[in-house]
């Protein structure tokens, strides 16, 4: 598939919805309007996985074929747009394609501290009793806090709507497979996968604030400690990142 498909655009959701009936249906003319009217989603995503070692027209075609699958896919009784979907489905596709090929790889130094910060979390927790906080890991081993949490982001794994998630009577059960099944589970799930991906695009500090308040559950005021500022400034980012998100997802 072509990047030149030109300029074609679809008119409103009620159109967009009924093309995309039509094109699970097999009607290919459907389809093909589709891909030229999204064919955007597919260069902005692209854009992002430059200079990794692959030429850009692999990725572009590897991303088309997330858009169709996107497109297959895509139950148009969602209450989300085609793009909040789609973007993930084509982010995923060339993820596990960069994935299987072993380009994506984390640098050696955040690997080191990554495993400095493992064993400095089992040996604080012996001491204390409890999880060390990113502030004590960080004085520990005498880096930042940002350092610890980049370190430890570096150490999860990221999710993919074709990952098998459990097998079931000897055959493997896709995430994707969820999402259309179960029509709740699935939107929270593409919502899910959405929202991370904006909060991966966050400036650093902001990102922090939001880890460490949503997913660590620390207060405001440890944050702050946290992150050397005080209570109002975490209070003041926290909600206008709120609202940034808010607006992303809409």
């Amino acid at each position: 598939m072509k990047e030149g498909l030109g300029d074609v655009r679809v008119q409103s959701q009620e159109e967009l919805k009924e093309l995309i009936k039509k094109s699970q249906a097999g009607d290919k003319e459907a389809q093909e309007i589709l891909v030229k009217s999204n064919i955007g989603l597919v260069t902005s995503v692209v854009k992002k996985f430059l200079n990794r070692g692959h030429e850009y027209e692999d990725l572009f075609q590897i991303g088309c074929i997330g858009l169709i699958k996107a497109i297959n896919n895509f139950d148009t009784s969602y209450d989300v747009k085609f793009s909040t979907y789609a973007v993930p489905m084509i982010l995923g596709e060339i993820k596990r394609f960069i994935r299987d090929d072993g380009i994506i790889k984390v640098s050696r130094s955040i690997k080191e501290t990554a495993k400095k910060v493992k064993f400095a979390k089992e040996k604080l927790a012996k001491e204390y009793g409890r999880e060390a906080t990113i502030e004590e890991i960080a004085k520990e081993l005498c880096i930042t806090t940002e350092e610890v949490v980049l370190s430890i982001d570096s150490m999860t794994a990221p999710e993919y709507l074709y990952d098998t998630i459990h097998q079931d009577d000897g055959a493997a059960v896709l995430l994707i497979d969820k999402v259309s099944e179960d029509k709740d589970y699935g939107e929270d799930i593409i919502d899910k996968v959405a929202l991370k991906e904006v909060i991966q695009n966050l400036e650093p500090r902001d990102r922090q604030v939001i880890f460490l308040r949503y997913f660590k559950d620390l207060t405001q005021s440890q944050i702050a400690e946290v992150l050397g500022i005080s209570q109002v400034q975490v209070s003041r980012i926290e909600k206008r990142v709120l609202n940034y998100l808010k607006k992303a997802m809409e």
